[in-house]
């Protein structure tokens, strides 16, 4: 028997190592002998106890899998099995154990796949130990950091991250970047279309980090007027105006210790920026009529679907806040750019609400056709509505009701900007984009009767963005009258 192969069979540390790692016990599945030695003693050194598999078809018991402080496995492994399998195998009986894959860089796509599906991180090989220690090391950190309780819990449940749907390069670039700032403090800004699922994005997120058995709080802050807005986001003494007959607590208070998830944040006023800053420095609050300050500890994530830069340099809102809000920004790809999801989703959303149901090839056929200017929103209510007009076993594409496919390099609704405050970037394709933007518009409303709400569901925009586009229209139209 070889060196490494000897090294193998031992999960003991070796003699007069370092006790940094003391009390961690790593679980490494690799089938090259030299690799797996050599891997197995960078962890010995640092004084973790280190036991080697060769294939996930010798994976340990659930009981003894909860020995384990973290999971290393090689994407290929003997005996046809893979680093998918063993993540399976582990996310089924221990899901807050973590696991990191090793690969070679061709398969790397691979693995931020399989950071999508749960495993922790991956590491490119050749692996440099100084990675590997540090990866190792802050796994075992942040799984402590996490074990307050509920929080395996949570994470088991699977909760939203389940929920977030896709395997396009640019869906995993969202799971690998979830992955890497959800352990962090850093405040969080979501970009996004309307209906592209950033709240989804803030819930992993959460889910994901060492306050996930704490409150996750979100609130629109483009729903409600700003003297409304205020008394939401930090409360209010009873008395402190007309009709509060009693003290409230705003969601600040309601996510202490957890997340709060400020949706439509570019909707907020100038008044409530300063407000939002000041709290966001301060890291306290004052309840509306009150005399005293509120300490509260609360993980701010802010999404927006309009361009803030843009808004900073119209000064329509504060740099200094804007800054505040985006340590870290994450992009959500709108629909258009992942076509190949599209059919996973739709089967989501058919076994979500019609498990009976099939989807015939010629409604994938429609659906891969079309744009999606309202996202994912606008996928699952087709699919419902679809269902529901369904008169067989399997969903046609006679039941849908799809507008005319629109140019793939623009969603013409959208809340991300106000045509009539960006008119020079339209010049040219106004006349159009407003013709079929109206149309659109149009039959919505006559498809729900004219009732603006459901309207405006079935678009995949807020009500809010409805009633200033058929006020602008209705100006418009006054407009031409006169001339």
């Amino acid at each position: 028997m070889t060196e490494p192969q000897a090294e193998r069979t031992s999960g003991e540390g070796a003699p007069g190592t370092s006790a940094r790692g003391a009390g961690g016990r790593i679980l490494l599945f690799e089938d090259d002998d030299t690799l797996a030695g050599l891997l197995a003693r960078v962890l010995r050194a640092e004084g973790y106890l280190v036991d080697v598999r060769e294939s996930a078809a010798e994976m340990p018991t659930p009981e003894e899998l909860s020995s384990y402080s973290v999971v290393l496995s090689d994407i290929h492994l003997a005996g046809e099995t893979n680093g998918h399998d063993v993540l399976q195998r582990i996310r089924a009986t221990h899901p807050a154990l973590p696991v990191v894959l090793m690969t070679a860089y061709a398969d790397i796509e691979g693995a931020m796949k399989a950071v999508g599906m749960g495993a922790y991180d991956y590491l490119a090989k050749p692996v440099e130990p100084t990675d590997l220690k540090r990866m190792v090391g802050e796994a075992i950190a942040r799984r402590k950091l996490a074990q307050g309780g509920d929080a395996t819990k949570a994470r088991a449940s699977g909760g939203a991250v389940a929920q977030i749907i896709g395997t396009t390069p640019s869906m995993l670039t969202v799971y690998k970047t979830v992955a890497h700032v959800a352990p962090t403090t850093a405040t969080v800004l979501i970009v996004g279309e309307s209906g592209t699922g950033k709240e989804l994005v803030a819930r992993a997120i959460h889910a994901k980090s060492p306050r996930a058995n704490k409150p996750f709080v979100p609130i629109n802050c483009g729903a409600l007027p700003e003297s409304i807005l205020e008394s939401e986001l930090f409360g209010h003494e009873r008395g402190a105006f007309t009709g509060a007959t009693a003290t409230k607590h705003g969601v600040f208070e309601e996510a202490r210790g957890g997340t709060l998830l400020l949706d439509e944040i570019g909707e907020i006023g100038p008044k409530m920026q300063v407000q939002l800053l000041r709290v966001l420095q301060e890291g306290e609050i004052r309840r509306v009529g009150a005399a005293e300050t509120i300490k509260v500890d609360v993980r701010v994530v802010a999404a927006t679907n309009r361009d803030l830069e843009r808004a900073v340099a119209q000064g329509r809102f504060r740099s200094d806040l804007f800054h505040r809000l985006s340590q870290f920004t994450l992009h959500v790809p709108p629909l258009r750019v992942r076509q190949a999801d599209i059919e996973p989703l739709a089967r989501h959303f058919l076994a979500e609400h019609f498990p009976e149901l099939e989807l015939a090839s010629s409604a994938m056929d429609a659906l891969l056709g079309y744009s999606w200017p309202g996202n994912i929103r606008e996928l699952r209510n087709a699919v419902i509505q679809a269902g529901v007009m369904s008169q067989g076993g399997a969903i046609t594409s006679q039941d849908f009701r799809l507008r005319p496919a629109l140019s793939p390099s623009f969603s013409p609704l959208t809340d991300a900007a106000d045509y009539d405050e960006d008119s020079e970037d339209r010049e040219g394709d106004s006349g159009s984009l407003e013709v079929m933007e109206r149309r659109m518009i149009e039959e919505a409303l006559a498809a729900t009767g004219g009732h603006q709400q459901k309207a405006a569901a079935r678009l995949g925009i807020s009500r809010r963005t409805l009633s200033r586009k058929l006020k602008l229209y209705e100006t418009g139209h006054q407009q031409r009258v006169a001339l």
